[in-house]
């Protein structure tokens, strides 16, 4: 299982990574990709959205399943990626360079409640 050192997590099954803009890139991991299998559409967040921490704001759908999207942390969603939208098979070829939005957090100390690497893989229970 990929799990990059250098991003943070949620038990949901997100990535997320902080930009040097103060902004959140988000994405859904490997383990969450490859358990849905072959993404066949995504819905994502309308821009300047304001999202709580836990709440649904992204949907995506395989040919097995369709799952929730969660926020991380609160915020306002800033940017959406359009090309994950028009081919959703992007984040199976791989899910941590192909985000799915991104966030600017309400309060950015939010940011350390979040899973490191480590606490992500536990939580899945995968070495």
């Amino acid at each position: 299982m990929n799990v990059p050192t250098n991003l943070k997590y949620t038990a949901s099954h997100e990535w997320i990574r902080s930009e040097s803009d103060g902004t959140l890139t988000i994405g859904i991991t490997d383990h969450a990709q490859e358990a849905l299998g072959d993404l066949v559409f995504i819905e994502l967040p309308a821009i300047g959205r304001k999202v709580k921490a836990g709440e649904t704001c992204a949907v995506v759908e395989s040919v097995k399943a369709a799952s929730d999207i969660y926020a991380p942390v609160s915020g306002e969603i800033v940017a959406v990626n359009e090309q994950v939208v028009a081919s959703p098979e992007m984040i199976n070829a791989d899910a941590y360079v192909h985000w799915l939005y991104k966030l600017k957090p309400a309060n950015t100390a939010d940011v350390a409640s979040l899973l490191d690497a480590a606490a992500y893989t536990a939580a899945v229970g995968e070495e």
